[in-house]
């Protein structure tokens, strides 16, 4: 299927953002790499500021979507639901892997967008997250831990292979683009889940189900 005209200037934006920085690209580097007129952006985004904008709405729309359908299974158990947050999470940046480099890299800088972003999207993930631990804790299935400490490391395992793609392949050699990264990685985002949360009594119960 064809691309639309919106679409390709939303891709191209995002590789230009990530390779030339926001501030470095300019409405007619994006108009030249998505091959429309400068009026086709400025129909669907008015200007440079406002398809940043779709473009962070658009990744924590979709973001904010995986976790609370994954969080519809919590009744089935906070370690089962926190897994599957996990696997949906990584899989969406996995697979919108510039679209999630360029807006984690964007998120540390201070601005008006940004504080909008954490007022409303980073606010209902960190529900989402403190309602999984609060049960884990309750039905003793996680062990006792400071709730905004395990968020921090969760969202540092998360997010840490797409906010610096570069220094992933060119330090580490791991190239988080392939899907044998995807695979491998989610393996050890559930043993941290396993070795570092989960209770006694919950790795006894996981061992009899197997």
């Amino acid at each position: 299927m064809k691309k639309s005209s919106k679409d390709s200037v939303v891709t191209a934006a995002i590789l230009l953002f990530n390779s030339k920085g926001y501030s470095g690209t300019s409405i007619r580097d994006i108009a030249d790499a998505a091959k429309v007129n400068t009026a086709t952006i400025a129909y669907y985004f008015g200007n440079k500021e406002g398809l940043l904008e779709y473009c962070f709405t658009y990744f924590f729309e979709q973001y904010i979507n995986k976790m609370e359908a994954s969080f519809a299974t919590i009744e089935k158990g906070a370690a089962i639901c926190l897994k599957r947050v996990v696997a949906d999470l990584l899989h969406y940046q996995w697979e919108n892997i510039q679209l999630a480099s360029f807006v984690y890299r964007e998120m540390s800088i201070d601005s008006q967008m940004v504080r909008e972003i954490m007022a409303t999207y980073s606010l209902k993930e960190k529900y989402y997250l403190q309602k999984i631990f609060e049960r884990g804790f309750e039905w003793n299935e996680f062990r006792p831990h400071s709730i905004p400490y395990l968020i921090i490391q969760l969202k540092g395992l998360l997010m840490m292979p797409f906010m610096n793609t570069h220094y992933m392949r060119e330090v580490l050699y791991v190239f988080p683009n392939e899907k044998f990264f995807e695979q491998k990685y989610l393996k050890d985002l559930y043993q941290w889940i396993d070795k570092t949360l989960c209770s006694d009594i919950q790795i006894k119960k996981e061992a009899i189900i197997k």
